[in-house]
């Protein structure tokens, strides 16, 4: 039970807050890049992580977990945080998608996988930071 205390406490609130940030600018460039620059699916979601993750980095640290480590460790770690969830959160998803839809075009099970990706992305990184990037 105390588990989910970590999902209702004011630091998740404050991250959901600076998830919406994120997920507005990450989000738009995906999907532009995907749907109007037509690169490819790991490209356009990788691109949505790079941007998004340079505010995040900023936001979280010092707005969300107040963290005050000075140094490139914290840094190394939120890095290794994000790979580890976009890997995790979008693997998982593309194949879920396309078992699931299997008779949709590749352009529709992409951007659903895209969506679901985004999802699980936001579970994983909440409990990365909280402890391992920014655990104090």
């Amino acid at each position: 039970m105390k588990f989910l205390n970590y999902f209702t406490d004011k630091t998740f609130i404050k991250f959901v807050m600076v998830g919406m940030v994120n997920t507005l600018v990450g989000t738009t460039i995906m999907f532009v890049f995907y749907n109007v620059f037509h690169l490819s699916y790991w490209v356009s979601s990788a691109s949505n992580y790079f941007f998004g993750s340079l505010v995040s980095y900023l936001l979280n640290k010092n707005f969300t977990f107040r963290f005050k480590e000075k140094g490139y460790y914290s840094l190394l770690r939120f890095i290794i945080n994000i790979l580890i969830c976009y890997f995790l959160a979008y693997g998982i998803a593309k194949p879920i998608i396309h078992w699931m839809l299997n008779s949709y075009s590749i352009i529709i099970q992409e951007n659903i996988s895209m969506a679901l990706g985004m999802c699980l992305f936001v579970v994983f990184n909440y409990l990365g930071q909280r402890f391992f990037a920014f655990n104090k």
